[in-house]
């Protein structure tokens, strides 16, 4: 195979963009990721691939929950501010604002649209292992189109 073809075609692939964030004691975690599909209607799962050697894998795997905040269109400096591990001050994580959502995940409110998730079950493959999560809890904040990761002009794969 050709590894550049591959790169290449693999990074065609179409991702939205979310900060996802856990809560296990005192440890709370929030990172922006890519890799996320929903995988069934009836109950409510999606899949979401985390690097294995973060904290963010660590704290979700020990919370067996977490939040997906979907990022709207415009909100690509909100993505790369969870980029690396940031600071959780009161009520706000990175100095961005959040409340507690049921699963005890920061719920950041200048982002659209969480998906709380409880984790079902893991696919420990690679170096990003996969959460089977069933969404228990979701709200709107705001209507916005979801940000792409096409539109930010990175790419994260191949």
């Amino acid at each position: 195979m050709d590894p550049q073809a591959r790169k290449k075609a693999l990074q065609m692939l179409s991702y939205g963009l979310y900060v996802l964030t856990a809560r296990h004691g005192e440890d709370v975690v929030a990172s922006t990721v890519s890799w996320v599909t929903q995988t069934s209607f009836q109950p409510p799962l999606i899949a979401v691939a985390i690097k294995e050697a973060s904290q963010t894998y660590r704290v979700v795997r020990e919370a067996g929950a977490f939040a997906l905040n979907v990022l709207g269109e415009g909100q690509k400096a909100l993505a790369s501010a969870f980029f690396r591990h940031v600071p959780v001050e009161g009520n706000t994580v990175g100095g961005h604002p959040f409340t507690t959502g049921s699963t005890g995940a920061p719920l950041l409110t200048e982002t659209p649209a969480y998906l709380e998730c409880r984790v079902l079950e893991w696919v420990e493959r690679g170096d990003h292992h996969l959460a089977i999560a069933e969404v228990v809890d979701a709200g709107v904040n705001f209507e916005a189109a979801p940000l792409d990761l096409r539109s930010t002009g990175w790419s994260y794969g191949g």
